[in-house]
């Protein structure tokens, strides 16, 4: 067994049953360079103790053996990754729509609807909640 294999098989064994890295731990090791990055070109040591704070968060998280934890951790993280790229995607498409459509809020369940626009006043049915109000598009 050559010296490599040996390191190697040694780094299985001490991760063997760790958590190791997770979509969680790319964006903490994300978030810790563009604090160090910040704090080289800023020179502040807050920022640079906050970079090394956030480093040792991310080895104590992929060093963990208590899987469960930090499962839910990556959960909640992703759910949460994804309904910011949903809102971010629906934005963009208000945004490309904005000349054909009117777009507004239920003021009961506060669901976002949208008219066409130039169609006047208009008495809206909520489809999720079934209110019915008057609105001009």
């Amino acid at each position: 067994m050559s010296f490599w294999e040996k390191i190697k098989s040694g780094l299985r064994r001490f991760m063997t049953g760790r958590n190791g890295p997770d979509e969680l731990s790319f964006a903490i090791l994300i978030v810790a360079l563009v604090l160090m990055l910040v704090s080289s070109f800023t020179g502040s040591w807050v920022l640079n103790f906050l970079s090394l704070a956030v480093y040792i968060w991310l080895l104590f998280r992929m060093f963990s053996k208590n899987l469960e934890k930090r499962y839910a951790e990556n959960q909640k993280y992703l759910k949460m990754r994804a309904a910011a790229k949903t809102k971010l995607s629906q934005a963009f498409v208000r945004l490309k729509n904005a000349r054909k459509y009117k777009y507004f809020k239920c003021p009961e369940c506060h669901t976002l609807l949208r008219l066409p626009r130039n169609v006047g006043e208009v008495t809206v049915t909520c489809g999720k909640c079934r209110h019915s109000f008057r609105k001009k598009a």
